[in-house]
């Protein structure tokens, strides 16, 4: 019997990404059987994340296709957003990919390349209401997935993400295998992952911290979708 083809995977990053966006989804997705993996960005060369630096980074007018897209997102997606260099090639490789996904607010950055009008989409819980500028219904599940597009929440719903297009690539019993094999078994010492769940006080803590940088996301995403606009 003639070998699979290899399954590729692209995880587009850009400056300022938070990191376990993508590491947290790429441990398990490079168990995928016949997955090649490739991390890349619009310069390639090295790219920082949260003080972490990644080296040999690929170049995403590189890659000619990829079987699945993957866009994380962070503090850097206000940039991202405004860099259509970076949004030209996530259109290039999302219209060859079987499936177009997305952790975080890395769905700000799908929407903002056209990509989610008339679907739902998942986003970090601070920023989803944004999700509604690109023609996409905001929807607050940790896993969330229209047609081909899957969508994961905030920074670690890449895991479940992860396990989900695994389970719907390859099985469940092997996205069970893989899930066993990296010990994923939440158990979380405080219930405060949710702003519903989270008491009042960090709550507040947490929407202040993020109300710094609000205006400015809010700002690029609104040009963002009025580029889109202007684009039908």
């Amino acid at each position: 019997m003639p070998k699979p083809p290899p399954f590729h995977i692209v995880f587009a990053l850009f400056p300022d990404v938070t990191h376990l966006d993508f590491t947290g989804p790429h441990q398990i997705l490079s168990r995928l059987p016949g997955a090649q993996v490739v991390i890349a960005s619009e310069a390639g060369g090295e790219i920082e994340a949260e003080g972490l630096v990644f080296a040999r980074v690929a170049r995403l007018a590189d890659i000619a296709r990829c079987d699945l897209l993957c866009v994380p997102g962070g503090f850097g997606v206000t940039q991202a957003m405004a860099d259509a260099a970076y949004l030209a090639q996530i259109r290039r490789l999302a219209a060859g990919a079987r499936y177009v996904t997305s952790v975080c607010t890395g769905s700000l950055l799908l929407g903002a390349a056209g990509l989610l009008k008339g679907k739902r989409a998942a986003c970090h819980w601070a920023w989803r209401d944004q999700l509604a500028l690109f023609g996409a219904t905001p929807d607050p599940a940790r896993v969330a997935r229209d047609g081909n597009v899957f969508t994961g929440g905030g920074v670690t719903a890449g895991i479940d993400f992860a396990l989900t297009v695994v389970a719907e690539i390859a099985g469940d019993a092997t996205a069970q295998a893989i899930q066993l094999a990296v010990e994923y078994a939440p158990d979380p010492p405080f219930h405060a992952g949710r702003p519903e769940t989270a008491p009042p006080e960090v709550l507040a803590r947490v929407q202040a911290i993020y109300g710094r940088g609000m205006d400015g996301r809010w700002a690029a995403a609104r040009k963002a979708g009025e580029a889109l606009l202007a684009q039908a």
